[in-house]
């Protein structure tokens, strides 16, 4: 590892943009190696470990691709991320290069400022050293969750607001959680999760900020609102988009001052926390229509977070129903369940439109349901009213199988090759060529 911790590597022939792209890298604080040809990258980085490889596609002695290529088969470690120069605008050779494993690419001219995000993104002074493409999954193993677990890892310890969007059970209290474990590592903080939609502006009061005895008709005693026990740890805003607007007001204020009065009380009491917001509405709209407070949207819109719904994400399907059986079976070892012939694999056909949710209560219910041990089709699927559910009520026919055969086992074997093609089709005994032909063909993502 050179000296300075966050090393990049630069192969550039042009002796301008590459000495331009060295000294403002240097500016930033990063240790920079400048290498003009494919060979000497190759010597260089079979010695050397890198942070972050960017790399121009044509090279005096061959292209970049060939030279990725190359290292991704020959290299004892995995290669650090790679952002690729590409000319001409080309986007067939930028989506070959992406194919190949790269982490994205940039094309002439390209605007400096948009490649340092790029760059900041996976090895600037926040951000997570492995990429998120090493650790074991916790929110998903697709590219989109890797990514966002990714993301989490390098604004935990930085972001003091967070507004969390997606379809309704998408999953985002569990990322919500996931973001307060990492920002709180190996802590017993408190995360204190409140449901907007379900309090009446009265009881959201009282449920906020607490209330001393005697300060309304039941308040028998004193007792502390979120505010207070969140102190220290994390308050989690599910559906903040129907939070009265009154309520609004009295929120900002305490965001601004971090102070609370009880109701029927005048001691003000000092807080510190993080909060993290959660929606499946649209804030902006709301803000243009007076339905939420300007001000307030800015102030807690510090990061913004999308969890993307189930059906954009095939590759989670398996491996969340998976978790959802063995939590099951664990909460009630003496009536084990398991997965019968087809029905784990039907599971991949069905668009999901309650998201996470519905897959976890599909589950849930067939495991109760269940006559037998081995889960059927007719078990997860009978019962539902989506349109599509008569066609994915019954076992599939053979060729339906077999595909979704298929693709498990492929989207197993990347896993456990950390998404690496080389050594992945080496292990299914396929070519690279084939493996890519038959991840498009089966609608798997890269994961890398």
């Amino acid at each position: 590892m050179r000296a300075g911790g966050r090393a990049i590597c630069i192969v550039e022939d042009d002796p301008i943009m590459g000495e331009a792209l060295r000294d403002r890298l240097e500016l930033e604080g990063f240790a920079v190696d400048w290498l003009r040809t494919a060979g000497s990258a190759r010597a260089a980085i079979a010695g050397t470990r890198y942070d972050m490889l960017i790399c121009d596609d044509r090279l005096p002695d061959g292209t970049g691709g060939d030279l990725f290529a190359a290292l991704n088969e020959t290299a004892p470690t995995p290669l650090p991320p790679t952002v690729f120069i590409t000319g001409f605008g080309s986007i067939d050779r930028a989506v070959a290069l992406l194919k190949l494993g790269a982490m994205d690419y940039v094309t002439k001219p390209f605007d400096i400022e948009d490649l340092l995000g790029k760059i900041n993104a996976h090895c600037g002074p926040g951000a997570d050293r492995t990429g998120g493409r090493t650790r074991a999954p916790v929110l998903g193993v697709s590219g989109a969750m890797r990514d966002l677990e990714a993301t989490l890892h390098r604004i935990a310890a930085y972001a003091p607001h967070t507004v969390i969007t997606g379809e309704s059970g998408a999953g985002k209290e569990v990322v919500a959680r996931r973001l307060h474990a990492l920002a709180f590592p190996g802590q017993e903080r408190p995360f204190i999760a409140v449901d907007c939609g379900a309090l009446s502006e009265a009881l959201l009061e009282s449920e906020l900020f607490g209330h001393e005895r005697g300060a309304f008709t039941g308040a028998v005693r004193a007792r502390r609102g979120v505010f207070e026990q969140a102190d220290g740890g994390t308050l989690f805003f599910d559906e903040i988009a129907n939070m009265p607007l009154g309520m609004q007001v009295k929120l900002l204020r305490v965001l601004q001052d971090r102070l609370v009065v009880r109701v029927g009380g005048e001691q003000r009491r000092a807080i510190e926390f993080r909060l993290m917001c959660a929606t499946n509405r649209d804030l902006k709209p709301l803000v243009a229509c007076g339905e939420f407070r300007e001000d307030l949207y800015y102030r807690i819109n510090v990061v913004h977070i999308e969890v993307p719904p189930l059906r954009e994400r095939h590759e989670d399907v398996l491996w969340l129903a998976d978790r959802f059986l063995a939590a099951y079976n664990e909460a009630h070892p003496t009536h084990s369940r398991r997965w019968g012939v087809a029905a784990r694999e039907s599971l991949v056909h069905y668009p999901w439109p309650g998201n996470v949710r519905e897959l976890k209560h599909c589950i849930e219910r067939a495991w109760v349901m269940s006559r037998g041990p081995a889960l059927k089709c007719d078990d997860l699927f009978s019962g539902l009213e989506s349109v599509t559910a008569g066609r994915h009520g019954r076992d599939p026919d053979l060729k339906a199988y077999l595909r979704g055969c298929e693709r498990a086992h492929i989207v197993e074997v990347l896993m456990r090759n950390d998404g690496t093609i080389g050594r992945t089709a080496a292990e299914l005994g396929i070519s690279r060529k084939s493996l890519w032909e038959r991840m498009r063909r089966l609608g798997i993502g890269a994961l890398r």
